[in-house]
């Protein structure tokens, strides 16, 4: 063998198998690394003998003995890998986000320069939670505008009880429309015209959920399916008060889902997307809790991401029964997988869940921030906005 040759042989034993190679290539390719190694090795030690003489060939054995196969390294569980109950640090970071821009004044009015697509919207609300001041709308631009192009007012109920019209859902997933509640009508603004449509729907109307090419609007006795396109309005036998907000990803057919009860008698309904019929109701399972953990009750709006649901619950936990919370479930078979234990000592109601972002952390309401991020797999939580007193609508 020539020095050449041994150069060729020694410069293919320095070769690594790389990491981006996938397993089952990498595994071929080191144990050829290996076969190699062994026979240049032999040559080496035979050349260094002869004192740079002549060296007669060697060859690895014919059947050169067996190799073990390397197989994928056994690491310990990830250590980012949350539990299932969870609960927020003492303090919160605040990194950049562009939701922060929330928190800032308007600078223009929606009628002047309309968006191109919406990040969220916001209202400041008094300490009577009354509106208390123009919807601000968060274009993808950075830039807050105010919404000027109506005028919106409180939703009402039969006995008199008003709420802000602006709540968490009327924005659509794809952040171009708003739609509003009114009572006997409901208002859908094309946020990057800045046209208004006024849909006439007999009733007090209070709730929105975006499902797909229709938007879902009712209040305690009846809801409405509105077709996106032709403003179109029939019945449909769901409530908007437990529906879950559908995965914007899924397909206009696929099943609504919705959520009733209390303690153990929590179900979790599938629906049938067009007529609402149901389809199946299974119980919520708390099992894969630790004791005392259990979920009372759901209140808010739920999102679906994939196949998995975030909504605010009251729960129990090691002080209290009735502590606020936030939980993540499987949508398939109604387990429990994530809990947010938020305590004791925040206000009633607190924190709703406004949806999840494009990474699976879910958005929600959080004291003392205004919003925050929750990440269930690995327990993270970061604030978004600190102490901004009112009511959020975020786009999926």
């Amino acid at each position: 063998m020539n020095e050449q040759e041994l150069r060729r042989l020694l410069t293919v034993t320095a070769e690594d198998v790389l990491p981006s190679q996938p397993a089952t290539a990498g595994w071929e390719r080191a144990r050829r690394t290996r076969r190699t190694r062994r026979a240049v090795a032999v040559v080496a030690v035979a050349v260094l003998l002869a004192g740079g003489g002549t060296v007669a060939a060697l060859r690895p054995p014919a059947d050169p003995a067996p190799v073990p196969p390397v197989g994928p390294t056994v690491t310990p569980t990830d250590p980012t890998h949350a539990g299932p109950v969870q609960k927020p640090p003492a303090e919160l970071t605040y990194p950049p986000d562009p939701l922060a821009k929330l928190g800032d004044p308007a600078t223009v009015p929606l009628s002047e320069r309309p968006v191109q697509r919406a990040l969220g919207l916001f209202q400041p609300l008094d300490e009577e939670y009354h509106a208390n001041g123009p919807v601000r709308v968060l274009g993808n631009d950075g830039v807050v505008r105010s919404l000027d192009v109506v005028t919106l007012a409180p939703t009402r109920d039969a006995g008199g009880n008003e709420a802000p019209a602006l709540k968490p859902g009327v924005l659509s997933p794809d952040g171009r429309s708003a739609a509003f509640a009114q009572t006997k009508e409901l208002i859908m603004i094309d946020l990057t015209t800045a046209a208004v449509r006024r849909i006439p729907l007999d009733g007090y109307l209070e709730q929105v959920v975006w499902a797909h090419d229709r938007v879902l609007v009712g209040g305690d006795d009846r809801t409405y399916a509105v077709d996106r396109a032709t403003g179109a309005a029939s019945t449909i036998d769901v409530s908007t008060w437990e529906l879950i907000a559908p995965d914007p990803a899924a397909g206009r057919e696929a099943p609504l889902i919705d959520m009733y009860g209390e303690g153990a008698s929590l179900k979790l309904r599938s629906r049938t997307a067009r007529e609402g019929e149901l389809r199946s109701e299974q119980p919520v399972n708390t099992s894969g809790l630790p004791s005392p953990y259990q979920v009372n009750e759901f209140y808010g709006r739920g999102w679906l991401h994939g196949e998995r649901l975030a909504r605010a619950a009251w729960i129990t936990n090691s002080e209290i029964d009735g502590a606020e919370g936030a939980a993540v479930l499987d949508a398939r078979t109604g387990a429990v997988l994530h809990l947010l234990d938020l305590g004791r000592d925040r206000s009633k109601g607190c924190c709703v869940v406004l949806g999840w972002d494009n990474k699976g952390a879910v958005l929600l309401r959080l004291e003392p921030a205004a919003l925050a991020r929750w990440h269930p797999e690995t327990g993270e939580i970061t604030g978004i906005v600190r102490d901004l007193r009112g009511v959020f609508a975020l786009a999926g």
